[in-house]
């Protein structure tokens, strides 16, 4: 078989576990968005000066070291990668996986429910700029890396107490691929890195200071 009828067959045995991830990160957006609802004005009022401020920021023509960005995204990204990898490992570690890519899903339903709340339609295209186009990237290297460390955790349960297997040959051959798999995750996550860094930074950037310039000719 090649390599892209592999990937068909492996996608078609491990579905159900590839929509429990994704149903579990849109939980955790759905869950983001309602604790931005429940949350109390003065609490709103709080965090909304914070955000305020560090617009404030960026339209004194203050740089941001896109460089800097890049270096922080993509560690960021690698050691969220890095953790859940060792999650699988672990066998016991499969909740904590399940609670990463639930949180995930809850920062980013959160962050963008917030803007949203707070600045309406203009908040709606600051998230669209800022947020979305490296989660459009970052979000299916999550679900493909927890959806990964969930199969190799079952996959050593079956063999360990179903049939009674030793960590010989048969955990070999499936414990390389793991490795491999996250080897080119660890890769793919430079992109929503460099995304992130380079366009969604410019983007936001460049909204804000016409947003505060707009204000300011009113």
């Amino acid at each position: 078989m090649n390599k892209r009828a592999l990937a068909m067959d492996h996608m078609k045995n491990n579905a159900t576990i590839y929509v429990f991830m994704l149903i579990l990160f849109l939980t955790g957006i759905a869950f983001g968005a309602i604790v931005v609802n429940s949350m109390g004005t003065i609490q709103k009022q709080d965090l909304f000066f914070n955000l305020e401020r560090f617009f404030g920021y960026i339209t004194t023509e203050n740089t941001i070291n896109k460089n800097e960005i890049l270096k922080e995204s993509f560690f960021y990204h690698a050691k969220y990668l890095l953790l859940l990898f060792i999650l699988g490992l672990s066998v016991i570690g499969l909740p904590v996986v399940w609670v990463l890519i639930f949180l995930k899903g809850l920062v980013v339903g959160f962050s963008v429910g917030f803007i949203v709340s707070q600045l309406g339609i203009q908040g709606f295209l600051l998230a669209t700029f800022s947020i979305a186009p490296q989660n459009i990237v970052a979000i299916p290297i999550y679900i493909l890396a927890g959806s990964l460390s969930m199969i190799f955790t079952l996959g050593l349960l079956n063999k360990l107490f179903i049939r009674k297997a030793t960590f010989s040959q048969p955990v070999l051959q499936p414990f390389v691929k793991y490795v491999s798999f996250f080897a080119v995750l660890f890769l793919l996550s430079i992109i929503p890195a460099i995304i992130e860094a380079y366009i969604s930074n410019e983007a936001m950037v460049s909204f804000i200071k016409s947003l505060y310039n707009n204000e300011k000719s009113i």
